[in-house]
C-alpha cells in the first residue's frame, strides 16, 4: 500500500463562502495539499483573516487570492470566476458552499423569502458551475463539489432549507451525468450538525448549553458536534484523483446523525 497522495499540488480551486465555517475549512484543506485557492465572501475583514489563517498551513506551491463579492448575484459569481482565471489561468476545482436558512412555515413564508432562499443557496451553485465548466473542459477535466446537508436527504431544518438542499443534491447528480464525458466529476457533501465559532450551532451552545447537550445526546450517536475540518478533508479527497471513480453521489459527514439509508 502506498501512502495517500492526493496529487493536488498546483491545481486551481475556487471556494465560495470561504471566510468561515465549512468554506474556510475546505479552502484550508485544499491549500494544505498545494492548491492555488480563490476565496470569496462579502466582508473584506473576514476574507483577510481567512487568508492569514490558511497561509499558516498552506503547502507550496499554494497561492491564495481573495475576492470580495456577493455570489447570490450573477455579477458576484462572475467576478469570482474571472478572478480565478486572471490570477491563475484556469479552474480545476469548484466548491460551491454558500448557503443560509430562512423562513418559517408555509403560511408565514412568502414568495419573496422563497426567492431569497433560492438566490442565496441554489443559484450560486448553478451560476458558478455554468461559468467554471468551460475552463475545466479546457484543462481536460475537473471536480465540482456542492456543500449540501443531511437535511437535503431527509426531513429536518427549516422548510426552505430542506428544499434548497435537496435541490443542490439533485443538481449535483444531474451535472455529474451531463459532465462525465468531459471528465468532470460532480458530487455533493451532506454534513450533519457542525459547530464552529460564530456559527449557528455554536451560538446555540452558548445560549442554551443544557439543551444543546441534550440534543447531542439524543440526535448524534457519536456524542459530539462535527468539526469543519472533518468536512474540509472530505472535500479535498473528492477533489482529488484518488476519488476518480466517485461522481454523482452525496457523501454524508454527520457522525451517524441522519436516519436516511
Amino acid at each position: 500500500m502506498q501512502a495517500m497522495d492526493l496529487s493536488l499540488s498546483g491545481k486551481i480551486a475556487v471556494v465560495t463562502g470561504s471566510s468561515r465555517g465549512l468554506g474556510l475549512a475546505s479552502a484550508r484543506a485544499l491549500a494544505a495539499e498545494g492548491c492555488h485557492v480563490v476565496l470569496c465572501a462579502r466582508s473584506r475583514p473576514g476574507l483577510d483573516a481567512a487568508v492569514h489563517l490558511i497561509a499558516e498551513t498552506a503547502t507550496p506551491p499554494a497561492r491564495l487570492h481573495a475576492v470580495e463579492a456577493d455570489v447570490s448575484t450573477s455579477a458576484g459569481v462572475r467576478a469570482v470566476i474571472d478572478a480565478a482565471v486572471e490570477q491563475f489561468g484556469g479552474i480545476d476545482i469548484l466548491v460551491n458552499n454558500v448557503g443560509s436558512s430562512m423562513g418559517t412555515d408555509l403560511i408565514g413564508t412568502g414568495d419573496d423569502v422563497w426567492h431569497q432562499a433560492l438566490e442565496q443557496n441554489l443559484f450560486p451553485s448553478i451560476r458558478a458551475s455554468r461559468l467554471a465548466v468551460p475552463y475545466m473542459e479546457q484543462r481536460g477535466g475537473g471536480a465540482i463539489i456542492i456543500i449540501a446537508s443531511i437535511y437535503g436527504r431527509e426531513a429536518g431544518g427549516r422548510m426552505t432549507y430542506n428544499v434548497v438542499k435537496a435541490a443542490e443534491i439533485s443538481l449535483a447528480k444531474s451535472l455529474a451525468q451531463q459532465l462525465a464525458p468531459s471528465n468532470i466529476r460532480v458530487n455533493s457533501v451532506s454534513p450533519g450538525s457542525i459547530s464552529f465559532e460564530g456559527g449557528t450551532w455554536w451560538k446555540r451552545q452558548q445560549e442554551t448549553p443544557a439543551a444543546m447537550a441534550e440534543f447531542v445526546k439524543r440526535e448524534i450517536p457519536m456524542g459530539r458536534f462535527g468539526r469543519p475540518e472533518e468536512v474540509g478533508d472530505v472535500v479535498a479527497f473528492l477533489a482529488s484523483a484518488r476519488a476518480s471513480w466517485i461522481s454523482g453521489t452525496s457523501i454524508v459527514v454527520d457522525g451517524c446523525q441522519s436516519r436516511a439509508f
